[in-house]
């Protein structure tokens, strides 16, 4: 009976182990089946998320010219060390370092002393001069700047006046010679009456000799005062001439600006003794600066005058600068192989410096298509330092890494990861991941 009990016992302990074991399976499904039920709900919420609203634009293609990418250096169109024409000791610089001056403008002064008491001299001598020339025509008779004739001269007139008077009467002896002498033939004067006549025949005409010679002595004279009145009158322009270099002595005390430009430089300070040698300020023309660049040796004949070139530099990474080719070097440089290219820029607001590093792109002939997207649709992603547009294809979003190539306005060409024509996403781009629903 005791067996049979045990028997018992034992047959309701497995029944139990059963039952629990039912029981722990059954709780195992329901656990399951809830959480089936919750991930079926988390699913559904997923599929009822709301699209992202974005704007959209179409990539378009369009033809990029062809061009020649090189770096180069700006320098000034001009570069000019002023200095003074005269020597002297600095009293007064009006132009600083920065500063911009125009043409003419006063950059410095040298002390005028000297140059002032030289032209007080050489004006003086002028009026000295002047004097002689008037001395030697009141020896004339003339006024001032009066016409020399010999005629009207006194000396003249008066040695004239006595010619003609002896003239006159060697006319008189030489008739009563003649008629004395045909008296002496007929007989009826004798001899020695007639030589009284034949001898003031010859004292007359000696006496017409010597007036002769002294009117043309006093002629003479008169034209040796005259030409006493030239040289006076050329000693008055020497003296004027010392005048005029005198004046200009004063006026190269006055250091001015060749051309308008920006002082880079003032090395000498007021006090300082200064020769032509000397500089006392640097000056730079900086609009239109001058562009130098490398061209390579494969691309030069590609390069002529005139042609476009846009450049770009560090300090204004969002400005583009445009100028034109102006001259090319004949030789290609051995070492580089690249030849030296200037080009013009237009630097009206002063923003391009002289020294700055640039890159450079002349436009040449013939160009290839390009695909031009809105600068709005591209995504700058600094976790994988990518750029990333999204195409947008049955109102889903599609990501696409793109590499960049030039700007223009408000376009950026994408050199590799979108075609033309298809539809780009140019707002909310944050929001955007592959695979996202959009709505536009």
């Amino acid at each position: 009976m005791r067996f049979i009990h045990l028997t018992k016992q034992k047959a309701n302990f497995k029944l139990l182990l059963v039952i629990f074991a039912f029981a722990l399976c059954l709780a195992c499904n329901k656990s399951e089946a809830e959480n089936a039920k919750k991930e079926n709900a988390n699913n559904n919420q997923g599929s009822t998320e709301a699209p992202t609203a974005i704007t959209v634009d179409k990539a378009i293609s369009r033809e990029v010219p062809a061009v020649i990418q090189t770096t180069g250096s700006l320098v000034a169109d001009e570069t000019s060390d002023i200095a003074p024409k005269v020597a002297g000791k600095v009293v007064n610089i009006y132009a600083n370092v920065g500063e911009f001056v125009g043409r003419g403008s006063v950059i410095a002064k040298i002390d005028d002393k000297d140059a002032r008491l030289r032209l007080a001299e050489a004006q003086a001598g002028v009026k000295q001069a002047q004097s002689a020339v008037r001395q030697a025509e009141v020896r004339l008779g003339l006024s001032a700047n009066g016409t020399f004739n010999s005629s009207t001269i006194p000396e003249v007139r008066a040695a004239n006046a006595n010619y003609e008077q002896v003239l006159a009467e060697l006319r008189q002896a030489e008739a009563n010679e003649k008629r004395y002498r045909d008296l002496v033939e007929t007989g009826d004067v004798a001899m020695i009456t007639y030589e009284t006549y034949r001898t003031n025949r010859d004292t007359a005409r000696a006496r017409v000799n010597a007036a002769k010679q002294q009117l043309e002595a006093a002629v003479n004279a008169a034209k040796l005062n005259n030409q006493a009145i030239k040289g006076a009158q050329a000693a008055v322009e020497a003296a004027q001439t010392q005048v005029a270099t005198a004046q200009q002595a004063v006026t190269d005390t006055i250091i001015r600006a060749p051309f308008s430009g920006f002082i880079s430089e003032r090395p000498t300070a007021v006090g300082e003794y200064v020769t032509s040698s000397t500089p006392v300020a640097t000056i730079l023309r900086t609009n239109p600066i001058k562009l130098q660049m490398q061209v390579a040796e494969s691309d030069v004949p590609y390069v002529s005058i005139g042609k476009a070139v846009s450049l770009e530099v560090d300090a204004y990474k969002d400005r583009r600068f445009g100028g034109t080719v102006t001259a090319i070097n004949p030789a290609i440089d051995p070492t580089s192989r690249s030849a030296v290219v200037e080009a013009q820029i237009e630097n009206g607001d002063n923003a391009l410096r002289s020294g700055m590093f640039v890159t450079a792109r002349i436009i040449r002939q013939g160009g290839n298509i390009g695909i031009f997207v809105p600068k709005s649709a591209v995504y700058d992603d600094q976790s994988t330092q990518s750029y990333r547009v999204f195409v947008i294809q049955e109102g889903v979003a599609k990501l696409r890494v793109v590499q960049l190539g030039t700007e223009e306005n408000d376009f950026v060409q994408i050199l590799s990861g979108v075609n033309a024509d298809e539809t780009i996403a140019t707002s909310n781009l944050k929001q955007l991941y592959e695979g996202a629903e959009v709505q536009f």
